[in-house]
């Protein structure tokens, strides 16, 4: 069974549930969900004993690296939002350094399993509009500066976003770095505002997102 997220760990119950939620978050965003708890546990450097007394299932460990993930990207969107020299620079070092932001993507829209696991989920719900009303907030404030295209919403931000990382599983590439960022920078390109090919239909919103 595992412990109540209300009630505080102790410290070392703490630090296991912190290692196992940051193995999980590397190996589900380069294999995906489906991995063996087992190697999740090895990984984390704990037994599977100590992983089934925080997480009962694999169900629950999905839910929690995924609410610690779109808390991550909140708090980074956030930051940016306040810190950049610009909302297009914010949105730009958002995709740029979107690790979490990436496997939020893969679980909340790539993995069906997942998707079904998080789908109703109060928490995930809320953190995951939280973090489309910043991305949405930093599209408005890009074209009021004229550096990001007119004909863009969040949604078309977040689909885009969800097909680089779909494109191939970092395991398939000999340089799965590079060949994100390269993908991020043909991506952003795409984006600014000047002489474009027209869009069909109209922007895609948050809300056009499910």
């Amino acid at each position: 069974m595992s412990a109540d997220p209300e009630t505080p760990l102790r410290a070392d119950a703490q630090r296991n549930r912190d290692q196992i939620i940051a193995a999980a978050r590397v190996i589900f965003a380069s294999h995906g969900p489906e991995v063996p708890m087992e190697e999740i546990a090895r990984a984390a450097g704990v037994g599977v004993g100590t992983l089934y007394r925080r997480f009962p299932d694999r169900d629950a460990l999905i839910r929690a690296v995924a609410v610690d993930n779109f808390a991550g990207v909140l708090d980074n969107a956030k930051r940016l939002s306040v810190e950049a020299p610009s909302a297009w620079e914010a949105l730009v070092q958002l995709l740029y350094h979107g690790a979490e932001l990436q496997l939020s993507m893969q679980l909340a829209m790539l993995s069906q399993r997942a998707h079904e696991i998080l789908k109703d989920d109060p928490e995930v719900a809320h953190l995951r509009e939280a973090v489309l009303l910043e991305v949405d907030d930093l599209v408005v404030r890009a074209q009021a500066e004229g550096a990001l295209r007119k004909d863009v919403g969040a949604g078309d931000v977040a689909v885009l976003f969800a097909r680089i990382v779909r494109q191939l599983p970092a395991h398939r590439l000999k340089t799965p770095e590079l060949a994100t960022a390269r993908s991020i920078a043909i991506m952003i390109d795409g984006l600014r505002a000047g002489p474009v090919t027209p869009l069909p239909g109209r922007p895609l919103g948050k809300d056009d997102l499910i």
